[in-house]
């Protein structure tokens, strides 16, 4: 008898397809848990309503009594961890996947009746709502048959707004927001978000204390020629005074004690009685740990003018916003001998101020392993006005695995940086006065510094030192700016491959053939040169990113460095020629000039529900002019990785057709991951479906997601050894890598746990049909991979990559 061996991948699709039989006959065996007088909803529909309305109408359909989804996954988890002896349990419920929908003659009505009310709400006076069922095999299947009737529209509007003030002021911006008008049809929708505009309307022109009941709305539908006419009452207040418009007379800002709040009653009633206002603010801390112009810049209730909420909740944002205040609260008191002013009073109860957060990863895969630990130190106000420091100290290391050795026996690359910030809460620019910033979002002056040391054994080492001064601002809260007008970059790199040494005849032949082939990248590591440029990066819709909305967003951003440089040199008449090794210099060191722009732009299209499909184009070029010959090597570009093309790990892929056989001893192969997989232009194009599996594991949702990506990266500047990593627009059919997949995402509300499995479908390193992998996975993958082992030792081929991380990959 003849054994047979199954593989992995063999193993992981039996387990997958097991697993999804036993969820699925799970699901749709949920008849057999409940009692026989019971029956489980198979099928809503709701007949006789117009196709705008039929969405809404369903949402009033009991959720106990509503179908979760044909395939009936959620009701198969649920099943298969809430049954106990043949019966659903009553107690010790797992809250995994959702029950099934068990026939309730009470929700049906229930259910009737509100979809009767939606339809009335809508204008449909006369509406009727019967409900019909049928039971089969303990299958029930409901049927809504609504008799809308005629829709009553709006023949006439009027105005019943006793005071004379509030009547000017609605009926003068009324034009502006107003969705009540003649000749529509009756929407209680409608009537809502009117009392709501007049609400913010009032609100926004010193009616302080006008409340949303003030605003009324009566209906009437005796005229039998489905006519309506509607008043809108502005009510007076209930006392039988007039509503009065406020102004702000002095603003009281009140910071507590400690994060426990204001304990001390005594000391804050002196404070108050004995703290003069100064310029129409009264600053009292009781913390002692604040500065007083850092606050009272962002509060808006200015002394004179009139109260207006939006100034309000602007103030609430933007304190919030400062990261020092765990509650903010905004009361009110009437002003002394005056009947139509107040003062606010913003009470702050600040939050701890100082945190130590440590972090660490594992990264690994079928032929290295490493870990990288970091601690971040944390101080939200680090000068008392609200300034955010950050220290941050962080190390790693990355190994080659081998058999029959310790996990760490063969490390090939060490980590090690530091840096610190500190960002102030608003433009600090010298002899410029700025103005106001901060209605549209908070704007941020980032002062940063970071030294990174790595060594990658045998090979390189690089000491690089950055310092940069950063301003963030906000034109509105869907666009962006970030502008570095000051980056400085010292590298001092090495290279450490020794070809001179020919004791050990094989590591010297190694190291020359690794030197050969990577050249260009390991000239780049070895660079010590000088940087000073700056950066502009723009942002629209970054607000919307976690929305499931139809929109589009942009990034773009630009760095630039050089210029000044060479423009400084060029006047003193220094003259160079690069490419004869001739170089301008600053502080003795080759200054860098290049410009490098890059694009991500997404087009996001809500499916309804938690569906969303996303369409993304990501590309950059880096071009080195003037006085330099290439690019910095930490300003190339990469492909694959969990935000890339998925099917391939970070910096496997590319450039161009580039083929690693090309190196052909395995010792300089393997000393050279990370360093020859680099291109200077990048072009990726991702396609992903996002949709919900679970609306219930653990108490979060559980999501998926099927996309499909392509691209690759490519070089453009002269002087690499390897022809086929240019970019060639008449080859690009065949250097694009294409890779598909599917994902989830365990949404917990504030982060996303995220898994993507891709899939290669087309892999540009090699050539002809050979290129389209996919045939190989599912015909002669083993002896595909045991002869691209052989070629490309110590590299595994993988079809598959999986990906972890936290949020979305765009």
């Amino acid at each position: 008898m003849k054994a047979y061996k199954l593989n992995d991948k063999q193993q992981v699709q039996i387990l997958t397809i097991l697993l999804f039989i036993l969820v699925f006959i799970a699901g749709c065996s949920s008849t057999k848990y409940i009692e026989d007088y019971q029956a489980i909803v198979t099928k809503v529909k709701i007949d006789s309503i117009d196709k705008q309305f039929e969405e809404q109408a369903y949402n009033y359909v009991q959720k106990d009594i509503r179908p979760s989804g044909t395939i009936g996954l959620n009701v198969g988890i649920y099943n298969i961890f809430n049954t106990k002896d043949g019966k659903y349990k009553t107690n010790n419920i797992k809250p995994l996947g959702s029950p099934p929908p068990i026939l309730d003659s009470a929700l049906v009505e229930i259910s009737r009746n509100q979809i009767e009310k939606f339809l009335k709400s809508k204008g449909y006076f006369n509406a009727k709502v019967k409900s019909e069922l049928s039971v089969l095999n303990k299958k029930a299947k409901l049927r809504f048959v609504a008799d809308p009737g005629p829709a009553f529209f709006i023949n006439k509007v009027g105005y019943r707004i006793p005071d004379e003030q509030v009547k000017t002021l609605y009926l003068s911006q009324k034009d502006t927001f107003t969705h009540l008008h003649e000749g529509m049809r009756y929407d209680e929708d409608s009537l809502a978000l009117e009392r709501e505009q007049i609400y913010q309307l009032m609100r926004q022109n010193g009616y302080r204390y006008f409340e949303r009941p003030h605003v009324r709305f009566e209906p009437d539908s005796t005229q039998h020629n489905s006519k309506v006419s509607v008043d809108l009452l502005i009510d007076d207040p209930i006392d039988g005074t007039k509503h009065k418009v406020y102004t702000i007379d002095s603003t009281n800002i009140i910071i507590a004690e400690n994060s426990e709040g204001f304990s001390d009653s005594e000391r804050l009633a002196d404070s108050l009685r004995n703290k003069k206002a100064i310029r129409g603010i009264r600053f009292i801390d009781l913390s002692g740990r604040f500065r007083r112009n850092p606050i009272v810049r962002y509060d808006f209730l200015k002394s004179g003018e009139i109260y207006d909420i939006r100034k309000e909740n602007l103030t609430y944002d933007r304190m919030y916003q400062l990261n020092v205040f765990k509650n903010v609260k905004i009361d009110y008191t009437l002003a002394k001998d005056s009947t139509n002013k107040i003062n606010p009073v913003i009470l702050l109860i600040p939050q701890k101020r100082m945190s130590n957060r440590i972090e660490g990863e594992v990264p690994f895969n079928n032929g290295t392993v490493g870990f990288t630990l970091s601690n971040t130190y944390t101080n939200n106000n680090f000068l008392k006005g609200a300034e955010r420091f950050q220290f941050q100290v962080k190390g790693g290391l990355q190994a080659r695995r081998t058999e029959n050795k310790s996990i760490f026996n063969d490390i090939y690359q060490r980590d090690f940086s530091v840096s610190a910030s500190l960002s102030v809460a608003r433009l600090m620019i010298p002899f410029v006065n700025i103005p106001m910033m901060g209605k549209n979002g908070m704007p941020y002056t980032t002062f940063s510094t970071s030294y990174l040391y790595a060594l990658q054994k045998d090979i390189t080492v690089r000491r690089i030192f950055i310092n940069s001064v950063t301003y963030d601002w906000v034109e509105t809260k869907s666009k962006l700016h970030s502008f570095t007008p000051l980056n400085v970059e010292y590298r001092f790199g090495s290279i450490l491959i020794d070809t001179l040494d020919k004791t050990d005849i094989d590591k010297y032949n190694s190291n020359k053939k690794l030197l050969e082939s990577n050249f260009y990248n390991i000239k780049l590591l070895g660079r010590k040169d000088f940087t000073l440029g700056m950066k502009y990066a723009y942002t629209l819709n970054g607000d919307k990113l976690l929305q499931n909305r139809s929109f589009v967003y942009f990034r773009g951003n630009i760095d630039i460095a050089g210029n000044l440089l060479q423009l400084s040199t060029s006047a003193f008449g220094d003259k160079h020629d690069p490419k004869k090794g001739d170089f301008g210099k600053i502080f003795g060191l080759p200054f860098n000039q290049y410009v490098r722009p890059e694009v991500d732009l997404r087009w996001y299209k809500s499916l309804g529900g938690d569906r969303q499909f996303i369409a993304r184009v990501n590309t950059g070029i880096g071009y080195a002019y003037g006085n330099s010959t290439a690019m910095p090597f930490e300003k190339l570009f990469y492909a694959g990785g969990s935000s890339g093309v998925r099917a391939w790990q970070a910096r496997t892929l590319g450039p161009g057709n580039y083929n690693r056989e090309v190196i052909t001893d395995s010792i300089a192969r393997s000393a050279s991951f990370g360093i020859d997989q680099l291109g200077q232009m990048r072009i990726e194009t991702n396609f992903e479906y996002r949709y919900l599996l679970m609306n219930k594991l653990f108490g979060a949702k559980l999501k998926g997601a099927a996309f499909l990506d392509m691209g690759n990266i490519w070089n453009i500047s002269a002087g690499n050894p390897q022809p086929e990593t240019y970019f060639k627009l008449d080859q690009l059919g065949k250097q694009i890598a294409i890779g598909t997949g599917i994902g989830f995402r365990y949404d917990v509300e504030f982060f996303v746990f995220r898994f993507d499995l891709g899939l290669k479908i087309k892999d540009p390193q090699f050539v002809g049909s050979e290129q389209w992998v996919i045939n190989k996975f599912f015909n002669g993958g083993k002896e595909f991979k045991r002869r691209y082992q052989n070629s490309h030792n110590p590299d595994v081929y993988r079809f598959m990559q999986y990906n972890f991380g936290i949020g979305f990959p765009f």
